[in-house]
Protein backbone atom coordinates (compact mmCIF):
# COMPACT_ATOMS: atom_id res chain seq x y z
CA UNK A 1 0.00 0.00 0.00
CA UNK A 2 1.17 3.50 -1.13
CA UNK A 3 1.39 6.00 1.61
CA UNK A 4 2.77 9.70 2.59
CA UNK A 5 4.76 11.05 5.38
CA UNK A 6 2.41 13.74 7.29
CA UNK A 7 2.90 15.92 10.81
CA UNK A 8 0.42 16.99 13.14
CA UNK A 9 1.88 20.43 14.64
CA UNK A 10 -0.51 22.94 16.50
CA UNK A 11 -0.03 26.63 15.40
CA UNK A 12 0.26 29.80 17.08
CA UNK A 13 0.19 28.63 20.81
CA UNK A 14 2.92 28.27 23.40
CA UNK A 15 2.55 24.94 23.81
CA UNK A 16 1.21 22.30 22.25
CA UNK A 17 -2.28 20.62 22.74
CA UNK A 18 -3.36 24.33 22.29
CA UNK A 19 -3.65 26.76 19.06
CA UNK A 20 -5.10 25.20 15.92
CA UNK A 21 -4.01 21.70 14.34
CA UNK A 22 -2.64 21.44 11.26
CA UNK A 23 -1.77 18.34 8.92
CA UNK A 24 1.89 18.87 7.07
CA UNK A 25 2.05 16.17 4.43
CA UNK A 26 5.31 15.56 2.74
CA UNK A 27 6.12 13.56 -0.53
CA UNK A 28 3.14 14.63 -2.41
CA UNK A 29 3.87 15.88 -5.89
CA UNK A 30 2.37 13.11 -7.73
CA UNK A 31 -1.00 13.34 -5.91
CA UNK A 32 -4.03 14.47 -7.72
CA UNK A 33 -6.27 17.28 -6.64
CA UNK A 34 -9.02 14.80 -6.04
CA UNK A 35 -6.47 12.18 -3.73
CA UNK A 36 -5.20 15.79 -1.64
CA UNK A 37 -8.99 16.65 -0.95
CA UNK A 38 -9.52 13.46 -0.09
CA UNK A 39 -6.67 13.63 2.43
CA UNK A 40 -7.74 16.26 3.93
CA UNK A 41 -10.86 15.27 4.89
CA UNK A 42 -9.44 12.46 6.12
CA UNK A 43 -7.89 14.75 9.06
CA UNK A 44 -11.13 16.98 8.89
CA UNK A 45 -8.83 19.65 10.59
CA UNK A 46 -9.81 23.38 9.20
CA UNK A 47 -6.89 22.83 7.04
CA UNK A 48 -4.48 20.08 5.70
CA UNK A 49 -1.38 21.83 3.40
CA UNK A 50 0.69 19.95 0.96
CA UNK A 51 4.32 21.09 0.94
CA UNK A 52 5.77 20.70 -3.20
CA UNK A 53 8.44 21.57 -5.26
CA UNK A 54 8.81 24.82 -6.19
CA UNK A 55 7.56 26.28 -9.52
CA UNK A 56 9.05 29.38 -8.86
CA UNK A 57 12.85 30.10 -8.83
CA UNK A 58 12.44 32.55 -5.64
CA UNK A 59 10.45 30.61 -3.49
CA UNK A 60 12.22 28.35 -0.81
CA UNK A 61 8.70 26.00 -1.20
CA UNK A 62 5.01 25.83 -2.61
CA UNK A 63 1.91 24.93 -0.42
CA UNK A 64 -1.37 23.88 -1.40
CA UNK A 65 -4.08 24.55 0.82
CA UNK A 66 -6.96 22.64 1.75
CA UNK A 67 -10.23 22.55 4.00
CA UNK A 68 -12.14 19.19 4.00
CA UNK A 69 -14.75 21.05 1.72
CA UNK A 70 -12.05 22.79 -1.31
CA UNK A 71 -8.92 24.25 -2.22
CA UNK A 72 -8.15 27.52 -0.99
CA UNK A 73 -5.32 30.18 -2.49
CA UNK A 74 -4.06 30.91 1.05
CA UNK A 75 -4.71 30.76 4.92
CA UNK A 76 -2.47 31.93 7.78
CA UNK A 77 -1.81 28.93 10.20
CA UNK A 78 -0.94 26.48 7.53
CA UNK A 79 1.80 29.05 6.42
CA UNK A 80 3.10 29.73 9.21
CA UNK A 81 2.91 25.80 10.38
CA UNK A 82 4.22 24.94 7.02
CA UNK A 83 7.26 27.12 7.12
CA UNK A 84 8.39 26.44 10.82
CA UNK A 85 8.05 22.04 10.01
CA UNK A 86 9.65 22.55 6.79
CA UNK A 87 12.68 24.11 8.73
CA UNK A 88 12.28 22.03 11.43
CA UNK A 89 13.12 19.46 8.51
CA UNK A 90 15.81 20.47 7.08
CA UNK A 91 13.64 21.92 4.00
CA UNK A 92 14.73 25.21 4.10
CA UNK A 93 17.21 26.91 6.09
CA UNK A 94 15.68 29.54 9.47
CA UNK A 95 15.79 33.11 7.98
CA UNK A 96 13.73 34.58 5.29
CA UNK A 97 12.45 32.60 2.63
CA UNK A 98 9.44 33.17 0.19
CA UNK A 99 5.95 30.65 0.17
CA UNK A 100 4.40 30.11 -3.06
CA UNK A 101 0.84 29.48 -2.88
CA UNK A 102 -2.15 30.15 -4.50
CA UNK A 103 -2.24 33.90 -3.68
CA UNK A 104 1.31 34.27 -5.16
CA UNK A 105 4.87 34.69 -3.96
CA UNK A 106 5.01 35.57 0.39
CA UNK A 107 7.74 36.72 2.28
CA UNK A 108 7.88 34.44 5.80
CA UNK A 109 10.96 34.90 8.25
CA UNK A 110 11.34 31.91 10.73
CA UNK A 111 13.39 31.16 13.56
CA UNK A 112 15.32 28.38 14.81
CA UNK A 113 13.56 28.00 17.78
CA UNK A 114 10.24 27.48 15.72
CA UNK A 115 8.38 30.88 15.20
CA UNK A 116 7.73 32.10 11.98
CA UNK A 117 6.36 35.87 10.49
CA UNK A 118 4.32 35.33 7.66
CA UNK A 119 3.93 38.87 5.51
CA UNK A 120 0.13 38.86 3.53
CA UNK A 121 -1.36 39.66 0.13
CA UNK A 122 -1.78 43.16 -0.43
CA UNK A 123 -4.62 44.45 1.81
CA UNK A 124 -8.01 45.27 0.56
CA UNK A 125 -11.21 46.74 1.92
CA UNK A 126 -14.81 45.89 1.05
CA UNK A 127 -17.61 48.36 1.40
CA UNK A 128 -19.77 49.21 4.94
CA UNK A 129 -22.00 46.50 5.56
CA UNK A 130 -25.32 47.39 8.31
CA UNK A 131 -24.81 45.94 12.00
CA UNK A 132 -28.09 44.86 12.48
CA UNK A 133 -28.11 42.01 10.31
CA UNK A 134 -25.34 40.63 10.88
CA UNK A 135 -25.58 40.35 15.05
CA UNK A 136 -29.16 38.58 14.29
CA UNK A 137 -27.21 36.12 12.49
CA UNK A 138 -24.95 35.72 15.39
CA UNK A 139 -27.55 35.33 18.21
CA UNK A 140 -26.46 38.97 19.38
CA UNK A 141 -28.36 42.63 19.70
CA UNK A 142 -28.07 46.00 19.28
CA UNK A 143 -26.39 46.42 22.52
CA UNK A 144 -23.58 44.02 22.08
CA UNK A 145 -22.24 45.90 19.60
CA UNK A 146 -19.35 47.97 19.81
CA UNK A 147 -18.94 49.73 16.26
CA UNK A 148 -18.98 53.58 15.92
CA UNK A 149 -19.48 55.87 13.09
CA UNK A 150 -16.26 54.87 11.14
CA UNK A 151 -15.92 51.45 12.80
CA UNK A 152 -18.09 49.71 10.82
CA UNK A 153 -18.44 45.92 9.53
CA UNK A 154 -17.09 44.96 6.85
CA UNK A 155 -14.83 42.79 4.73
CA UNK A 156 -11.37 43.07 4.63
CA UNK A 157 -8.18 40.98 3.39
CA UNK A 158 -4.60 39.89 2.95
CA UNK A 159 -5.15 37.02 0.86
CA UNK A 160 -8.16 35.71 2.16
CA UNK A 161 -11.58 37.97 3.28
CA UNK A 162 -13.27 37.62 6.53
CA UNK A 163 -15.92 40.04 7.57
CA UNK A 164 -15.72 41.96 10.81
CA UNK A 165 -18.02 42.87 13.41
CA UNK A 166 -16.62 44.82 16.80
CA UNK A 167 -18.78 43.73 19.87
CA UNK A 168 -18.38 44.25 23.39
CA UNK A 169 -16.51 41.68 25.47
CA UNK A 170 -18.82 39.93 26.96
CA UNK A 171 -21.07 39.25 23.95
CA UNK A 172 -18.48 36.51 23.13
CA UNK A 173 -19.50 33.36 25.04
CA UNK A 174 -22.91 34.23 23.95
CA UNK A 175 -22.45 34.19 20.38
CA UNK A 176 -24.70 31.28 18.22
CA UNK A 177 -24.23 31.40 14.50
CA UNK A 178 -27.47 30.95 12.18
CA UNK A 179 -26.65 29.25 9.64
CA UNK A 180 -30.04 29.68 7.48
CA UNK A 181 -29.70 33.71 8.21
CA UNK A 182 -25.89 33.64 7.01
CA UNK A 183 -26.52 32.29 3.86
CA UNK A 184 -29.16 34.62 3.43
CA UNK A 185 -26.45 37.35 3.97
CA UNK A 186 -24.16 35.38 1.16
CA UNK A 187 -21.74 35.21 3.90
CA UNK A 188 -20.09 32.20 5.48
CA UNK A 189 -16.39 33.65 7.17
CA UNK A 190 -16.77 36.21 10.08
CA UNK A 191 -14.49 37.51 12.59
CA UNK A 192 -16.31 38.78 15.50
CA UNK A 193 -14.26 40.76 17.84
CA UNK A 194 -13.49 43.19 20.89
CA UNK A 195 -10.92 45.78 20.52
CA UNK A 196 -8.66 46.88 23.52
CA UNK A 197 -6.54 50.02 22.36
CA UNK A 198 -2.47 50.53 23.47
CA UNK A 199 -2.30 52.91 26.52
CA UNK A 200 0.88 54.96 26.38
CA UNK A 201 2.36 55.55 29.39
CA UNK A 202 2.45 59.23 30.74
CA UNK A 203 5.27 61.31 28.75
CA UNK A 204 6.06 58.88 26.57
CA UNK A 205 5.98 58.04 22.80
CA UNK A 206 3.62 55.56 22.06
CA UNK A 207 4.69 52.05 20.66
CA UNK A 208 2.59 51.88 17.83
CA UNK A 209 4.20 55.36 16.61
CA UNK A 210 7.57 54.18 17.09
CA UNK A 211 8.43 54.88 21.06
CA UNK A 212 9.73 51.89 23.02
CA UNK A 213 7.62 48.86 23.42
CA UNK A 214 8.19 49.04 26.68
CA UNK A 215 6.57 52.76 27.23
CA UNK A 216 3.05 51.40 26.27
CA UNK A 217 1.01 48.76 25.36
CA UNK A 218 -0.21 47.27 22.51
CA UNK A 219 -3.77 47.09 20.93
CA UNK A 220 -5.16 43.96 22.17
CA UNK A 221 -8.52 42.36 20.44
CA UNK A 222 -10.44 39.03 21.80
CA UNK A 223 -11.96 37.26 18.67
CA UNK A 224 -13.98 33.94 17.43
CA UNK A 225 -13.38 33.40 13.77
CA UNK A 226 -16.26 31.07 12.10
CA UNK A 227 -16.99 29.41 8.71
CA UNK A 228 -20.67 28.91 8.72
CA UNK A 229 -21.44 25.63 7.24
CA UNK A 230 -17.87 24.03 7.07
CA UNK A 231 -17.33 20.68 8.82
CA UNK A 232 -14.92 22.58 11.29
CA UNK A 233 -17.26 25.89 12.07
CA UNK A 234 -15.18 27.61 14.28
CA UNK A 235 -11.55 28.07 14.28
CA UNK A 236 -9.15 28.28 17.22
CA UNK A 237 -6.43 30.39 15.45
CA UNK A 238 -6.79 32.21 11.98
CA UNK A 239 -3.57 33.85 10.80
CA UNK A 240 -5.80 35.38 7.69
CA UNK A 241 -8.35 36.94 9.76
CA UNK A 242 -5.76 38.40 11.88
CA UNK A 243 -4.23 39.92 9.00
CA UNK A 244 -7.53 41.19 7.61
CA UNK A 245 -8.16 42.83 11.03
CA UNK A 246 -5.34 44.80 11.34
CA UNK A 247 -6.74 46.39 7.47
CA UNK A 248 -9.94 46.54 9.32
CA UNK A 249 -8.82 48.43 12.64
CA UNK A 250 -6.65 50.85 10.28
CA UNK A 251 -10.09 52.00 7.92
CA UNK A 252 -11.80 52.34 11.32
CA UNK A 253 -9.24 54.36 13.12
CA UNK A 254 -8.88 52.73 15.67
CA UNK A 255 -4.98 51.83 14.68
CA UNK A 256 -3.17 54.86 13.96
CA UNK A 257 -3.92 56.13 9.87
CA UNK A 258 0.45 56.27 8.75
CA UNK A 259 3.48 53.81 10.23
CA UNK A 260 3.13 50.74 11.85
CA UNK A 261 1.40 49.43 14.43
CA UNK A 262 1.47 46.28 16.69
CA UNK A 263 -1.53 44.19 17.76
CA UNK A 264 -2.08 41.35 19.56
CA UNK A 265 -5.29 38.85 19.05
CA UNK A 266 -6.71 35.64 21.90
CA UNK A 267 -8.12 33.45 19.88
CA UNK A 268 -9.77 30.11 20.73
CA UNK A 269 -10.60 30.75 24.67
CA UNK A 270 -14.10 29.56 24.09
CA UNK A 271 -12.87 26.58 22.39
CA UNK A 272 -10.14 25.44 25.78
CA UNK A 273 -7.33 25.86 22.66
CA UNK A 274 -5.77 29.06 23.80
CA UNK A 275 -4.07 30.88 20.98
CA UNK A 276 -2.12 34.08 20.62
CA UNK A 277 -1.13 35.42 17.30
CA UNK A 278 1.03 38.84 17.37
CA UNK A 279 0.53 40.96 14.04
CA UNK A 280 1.87 44.25 12.56
CA UNK A 281 -0.21 46.49 10.33
CA UNK A 282 1.85 49.36 8.17
CA UNK A 283 -0.81 52.26 7.04
CA UNK A 284 0.19 55.34 5.06
CA UNK A 285 -2.63 58.10 4.53
CA UNK A 286 -5.18 55.97 6.35
CA UNK A 287 -4.42 52.97 4.35
CA UNK A 288 -3.19 50.06 5.00
CA UNK A 289 -0.93 48.69 2.63
CA UNK A 290 0.76 45.47 4.25
CA UNK A 291 0.36 43.25 7.03
CA UNK A 292 2.35 40.58 8.91
CA UNK A 293 1.37 37.58 11.37
CA UNK A 294 3.49 35.42 13.92
CA UNK A 295 3.42 32.81 16.27
CA UNK A 296 4.67 29.75 17.37
CA UNK A 297 4.75 26.15 15.50
CA UNK A 298 4.73 22.86 18.17
CA UNK A 299 4.70 19.32 16.94
CA UNK A 300 2.28 16.91 18.40
CA UNK A 301 2.34 13.62 16.14
CA UNK A 302 3.81 12.26 12.99
CA UNK A 303 2.88 9.19 10.97
CA UNK A 304 2.44 7.86 7.52
CA UNK A 305 -1.36 7.60 5.74
CA UNK A 306 -2.49 5.59 3.12
CA UNK A 307 -2.55 7.44 -0.76
CA UNK A 308 -6.07 7.23 -1.54
CA UNK A 309 -7.42 5.85 -4.57
CA UNK A 310 -6.59 7.64 -8.08
CA UNK A 311 -10.07 9.48 -9.03
CA UNK A 312 -9.85 9.71 -12.82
Amino acid sequence: MSTVAYEIVDVFTDRPFAGNPLAVVFGAEDLATTQMQTLAREFNLSETVFLLPVTAATAGYRVRIFTPESEIPFAGHPSVGAAVTAMRRGLIPPGDVIQECGAGLLPVTVTPAGTATLTGASPTLGAPMPPGPLLAATGLTAEDYAGDEAAVPRTASCGLPWTYLPVRREALSRIQIDQRAMSALNLTDISIFTWTPPTPAAGSASAVSGGPASSASIGEAHARVFSAGSSVPEDPATGSAALGLGVWLVSAGWLPADGTSTYRIHQGVEMKRPSRLNCTVTATDGRAVSATVSGQVWPVAEGRIAVPPFIG
